[in-house]
């Protein structure tokens, strides 16, 4: 320390010398300019001297009585160098240059230089303060001095938030008086005045020194008596400024108001370290109760998305088929409206999901947390599982739908096919097995039994012309049964009854006609005439029976093809009418021949043809129906080809729309990945460009809405199949739904990025050295990289992992924290975390385990007296702090921490977080509601962390 007392010895006043002094230079710049220049270049207001002589000269005595002096005059006790000098080492705890004993202006000039040179060597730039101004007693630089030195030494190291130092007072001031009425702190000038601050200080951290609700605003003179009264009583600070000079001032003084609060914040420091344990606990469980929020979100929306897969893979591997068309059209509609409204907000939160897991994810990480490990059946990986497995379901389930229908109404079709058939023949035959079982024979004339043997070879032809008709129904029959008709018994019943009545009527056939035979040798005269009228007239009977039953049948197409092969073969049909009116004509004339021989011959006639009931009437009246039945036939098919038209310009509508939609997402899709390998600019440009690009995919849904509402059309108008694409609106659909779902992922990314890069405060150009560093070694741009090319990523970012025992030791450590589940891959995000993690602090265990040690070892003593009132924390044992004894040491360290004490020193809902969830200490050391704050801090981290 400066021999102050030997100098002052040998030092007598003497002429002024001509010498030069200069100030030293810092490397940390003009400190000065930074905080508040002082004001070199107008004269000092004389109110603001007078309060800055007073502050600065208790100030310089509060550190100056350590060494047992003190200044008077502040202009004239430093002219000589020898106190400023001392004043300097006591504050700094350092040894200055011997001071020169000599009593003359050059040494000092010489002694000012030395105290000038080590503030200088501590980081100031004294900006025109010369040592020469100081020795000659300059008021103006020799108090811009002091306030250097107070800047540098009391005020600079005070920093709250990472803020300036005076902001950083300011902001300290703010929040400890914040929750007093008629205090608010702005400024270190006017905020001041009424003292209300000085007090609302004190108050807040010695509540019993205070009766703060008894002072009045308006009072300001005796507020501020009062605070600098307790102050130096009981806080040690010394009084620095006078109530009346404050008060009566328009603006006090800004450097002795910062001067004097600045002894406060350095007398409750002791407070303040408790206060910063207090906030770094304060933030880590903060951190776990969001992180423990986001898991129990992921928890229920995870089984909430199980359990509707769970429900709904049932219902899509339901391929039972209904017994009608109704039905099915039903399923069809559910499953449309499955796609349309129930799935598709599925979609978006197995993507929010994913996307709250990685996040969730990364903020583990950023918080050096253990990984989150979902409930057993609850992982990302098991819900993508249960989704395959649901699109698995779901693929063919609207083609068998749709093939469903068109089996049901083809067998509809059939079943009406079989009954018009059955009924056709059925009408037939009545009656004919009571005509076969008649014995007219009998009792018959020769010549009536000639004309029942006509007769009955007439019908005969008739029965062989029914034989087609009876193996059709038999076939439509057999065909429902193959394809499973519902009412396939009724159907066989009545077939077989078919099938039983035929082969009746051909026994019966039979038989009659071995008894005509047997009696036709009888019988001599025949009627060739009625014979040939009836061997002609009944095949043109039947078959114009045949051309009304074809031109009455239904048809079903669905090609335009089809329908024109109908239209033709009913052309054809029609060609043949011109030959087919000549054998009726022929047939009639027949008739008309037999009643002019008759009638020549003065035959009687019984009047109808003994060999057949098929009468010129019935010919005419059959030919005239069918007639009225081909431009009906011509009107159905021409209807079927305008609305097989009218489904081909649906396909070819859906084609166009479809072949535009289709190429375009794969695009996008391209485009995306290229997007993630190529990203350029700032994290905040990226994600900017990408929300962008986000939108634009978003505003092209109108045109998937379009393709929807054509394959909306193209479904009711059962169309099965399109030549004119190959997309079908099940890949538009899943193609959609994986660019929306890439985008979100790729969107995530990057604000993942974001998040990693703010919270571990990477620069920019790390950022994109790192990208460009993994795009380099990325080469098929698949977005992961294989253990080689991590390597080569590594070497070329400096770590050593050559192929050496210990390279490889240190390459398979770190594959181990960005590959922990052995894929083989590292994403571009383990790779961020990891070189995040490599470059930047985090909080550690270790840091919490300090902070709750710095809690619970600074216990509230008790005084002879009284006890201390909850909350103090001045008289706190811990060396240095306000009140307490210099000398003293600090208890013992404690390993564990009360109930009480976490509530006093913790917001309510944390400090009950840390008691619910600490377990009760065990140590020899415990007492009475000890808790272990050391393995729930390890708890947060995890074991490998400590």
């Amino acid at each position: 320390m400066v021999d102050y007392h030997a100098a002052n010895q040998s030092y007598q006043y003497g002429p002024s010398s001509g010498s030069n002094g200069a100030g030293g230079g810092g490397s940390m710049g003009d400190y000065m300019a930074q905080e508040d220049d002082w004001d070199r270049d107008l004269l000092l207001d004389p109110a603001w001297e007078k309060q800055q002589r007073k502050t600065f000269t208790a100030w310089c005595n509060s550190h100056l009585r350590k060494a047992g002096t003190q200044i008077e005059n502040i202009d004239e006790d430093f002219r000589d160098g020898l106190k400023l000098m001392l004043l300097l080492e006591v504050i700094s705890g350092e040894r200055l240059p011997k001071p020169e004993r000599g009593k003359m202006r050059v040494h000092k000039i010489n002694n000012v230089n030395k105290a000038l040179d080590f503030i200088a060597s501590k980081g100031v730039k004294l900006v025109s303060i010369g040592a020469e101004e100081i020795v000659d007693g300059n008021a103006k630089m020799t108090l811009g001095m002091i306030w250097t030195i107070i800047l540098r030494f009391a005020i600079q190291d005070i920093s709250v938030e990472e803020t300036s130092a005076k902001e950083g007072l300011l902001l300290w001031c703010q929040r400890k008086t914040a929750p007093y009425k008629n205090v608010n702190v702005q400024n270190f000038h006017i905020s001041w005045k009424d003292g209300l601050a000085f007090n609302a200080l004190i108050h807040r951290h010695r509540p019993e020194l205070i009766e703060y609700d008894k002072l009045r605003k308006d009072d300001p003179v005796t507020n501020l008596n009062n605070a600098f009264e307790v102050a130096e009583k009981y806080l040690d600070i010394p009084k620095m400024l006078d109530a009346e000079d404050i008060v009566n001032t328009a603006r006090p003084d800004e450097k002795a108001i910062m001067t004097y609060v600045s002894s406060f914040y350095h007398a409750f420091s002791g407070a303040q370290k408790a206060e910063t344990a207090a906030n770094r606990i304060c933030k880590v469980l903060a951190v776990n109760q969001e992180n423990e929020h986001l898991m129990e979100d992921y928890e229920r929306l995870a089984s909430d998305l199980l359990e509707w897969i769970r429900r709904t893979i049932p219902w899509l591997e339901d391929r039972v088929p209904q017994k009608t068309i109704q039905e099915m059209q039903q399923k069809l509609e559910d499953f449309r409206d499955y796609r349309r409204v129930h799935k598709p907000p599925k979609v978006q939160e197995k993507c929010q999901l994913e996307i709250n897991f990685n996040t969730l994810q990364t903020k583990l990480r950023l918080s050096n947390r253990p990984a989150f490990m979902p409930s057993e059946g609850k992982m990302v990986s098991d819900i993508n599982n249960g989704w395959q497995h649901l699109e698995q379901a779901e693929k063919g389930y609207e083609e068998w739908l749709l093939n469903e229908i068109r089996r049901l109404e083809r067998l509809d079709h059939l079943a009406e096919k079989f009954r018009q058939k059955a009924s056709i023949h059925e009408a037939w035959t009545d009656g004919k097995e009571a005509m076969l079982k008649h014995r007219d024979y009998e009792t018959a004339t020769l010549s009536d039994i000639k004309a029942l043997i006509r007769k009955h070879e007439a019908f005969e032809s008739d029965l062989a012309a029914h034989q087609d008709r009876v193996e059709q129904i038999a076939a439509i029959a057999q065909e429902l049964n193959e394809l499973d008709y519902y009412d396939s018994h009724n159907v066989n019943t009545r077939c077989q009854k078919i099938c039983d009545q035929w082969d009746a009527l051909g026994s019966l056939t039979h038989s009659r006609r071995e008894a005509l035979e047997k009696t036709e040798k009888q019988l001599e005269t025949i009627d060739q005439l009625h014979l040939e009228y009836a061997k002609r007239a009944a095949p043109f009977n039947n078959w114009m029976e045949s051309a009304m039953e074809d031109l009455q049948d239904m048809f079903i197409v669905h090609t335009i093809e089809e329908i024109e092969g109908l239209i033709s073969a009913h052309d054809q049909f029609k060609s043949t009418l011109p030959d087919a009116d000549r054998e009726r004509e022929a047939i009639l004339a027949i008739h008309k021949e037999a009643q002019r021989i008759a009638e020549s011959n003065h035959i009687k006639l019984s009047g109808s043809n003994p060999y057949t009931t098929v009468t010129p009437q019935i010919i005419n009246s059959k030919w005239e129906k069918v007639q009225q039945l081909v431009p009906k036939r011509d009107h159905a098919l021409l209807e079927e080809q305008s609305k097989q038209q009218s489904n081909e310009h649906l396909r070819r509508q859906f084609a166009s729309q479809a072949n535009i939609v289709g190429p375009w997402i794969q695009t996008k899709m391209e485009e995306i990945g290229r997007i993630s390998i190529e990203m350029n600019g700032t994290l905040e440009d990226q994600l900017s460009h990408l929300k962008q690009y986000e939108r634009s995919i978003v505003d092209y849904k109108p045109n998937l809405d379009l393709l929807e509402q054509q394959h909306q059309l193209i479904q009711e108008a059962l169309i099965f199949d399109n030549k004119h694409t190959n997309y079908t609106m099940e890949h538009i659909r899943v193609g959609w739904e994986q660019l929306l779902t890439t985008i979100a992922r790729t969107i995530n990314e990057v604000e993942n990025q974001i998040l990693t890069r703010d919270a571990k405060g990477i620069s920019q150009e790390q950022m994109q050295e790192f990208r460009a560093s993994f795009n380099h070694f990325d080469k098929d741009h698949g977005g992961a990289l294989g253990p080689e090319e991590f390597k080569a990523c590594l070497i070329s970012l400096g770590y050593d992992v050559e192929n050496d025992r210990q390279g490889d030791a240190e390459f398979n450590r770190i594959m181990s924290v960005v590959d922990p589940n052995h894929s083989g891959l590292v994403t571009f995000q383990a790779f961020i975390d990891f070189m995040s993690r490599e470059t930047t602090d985090t909080d550690t265990a270790d840091q919490v385990i300090a902070s709750f040690k710095v809690l619970a070892g600074d216990k509230v003593s008790q005084t002879p007296s009284r006890q201390a009132p909850r909350g103090w924390v001045g008289q706190r044992t811990c060396r240095g702090r306000v009140g307490g004894d210099p000398d003293s040491h600090p208890a013992a360290p404690q390993n564990f921490i009360t109930a009480e004490e976490l509530r006093r020193e913790l917001p309510p809902d944390q400090a009950e977080y840390c008691i619910a969830r600490m377990a009760p200490y065990q140590g020899p050391d415990a007492v009475p509601g000890a808790l272990d704050y050391k393995s729930f801090s390890t708890a947060l981290y995890g074991e490998s962390d400590l």
